[in-house]
């Protein structure tokens, strides 16, 4: 394994509107939208990369992954059938620095992304996000009743160390149960 540097305050300061690629492959079970890079993210290329995100061991507490892996080793998702990607592609501090417009855009962009790459499922990562980007103000946590691209949705709970809502078992309860239905 290849454990990056931490980025400087400098760094992550100076990463505002950035952006981190889509990671994807062929054949993906499962892409994973968050709902947009931290900028601690974007200063190290790495998604969910930002200490105290949760994506990381709620993904191995849940059964995708044998064990945790460093964001730094993202890379090897794909293989996984588990891709990567945002509602919104430039990194902020706080998700709640989007508008409301960046949302809907972002949301249609997930759409063709997703029609593209056609994935048992696409998994997007806070409810809040998904009601604002694709104009579901009931929406709750789980399989989505509709798809977005063709390819059903589930919406899980934001791995965000900021939400509070949602302590490390219950964010591996809601990943368990998306990974035992794309199985």
């Amino acid at each position: 394994m290849t454990v990056f540097p931490k980025p400087t305050a400098e760094e992550v300061a100076a990463a505002g509107d950035r952006t981190i690629p889509d990671l994807v492959g062929p054949d993906l079970r499962i892409l994973f939208s968050g709902i947009n890079p931290s900028l601690y993210s974007a200063a190290t290329g790495h998604h969910f990369a930002r200490p105290g995100n949760r994506f990381w061991p709620t993904l191995h507490g849940a059964g995708f992954t044998d064990r945790l892996l460093h964001p730094s080793e993202q890379q090897l998702l794909p293989a996984l059938g588990l891709g990567i990607t945002n509602v919104v592609a430039r990194a902020t501090a706080r998700a709640d620095e989007l508008s409301p417009a960046e949302l809907v855009t972002g949301g249609a962009i997930l759409a063709e992304l997703s029609d593209r790459l056609r994935p048992r499922f696409l998994a997007v990562l806070g409810v809040t996000a998904y009601r604002a980007a694709f104009g579901r103000p009931k929406a709750r946590i789980g399989r989505q009743p509709d798809t977005v691209g063709g390819v059903p949705v589930w919406v899980l709970p934001n791995p965000s160390g900021l939400n509070a809502h949602f302590q490390l078992p219950d964010l591996v309860r809601e990943f368990t149960a998306l990974r035992e239905a794309a199985t």
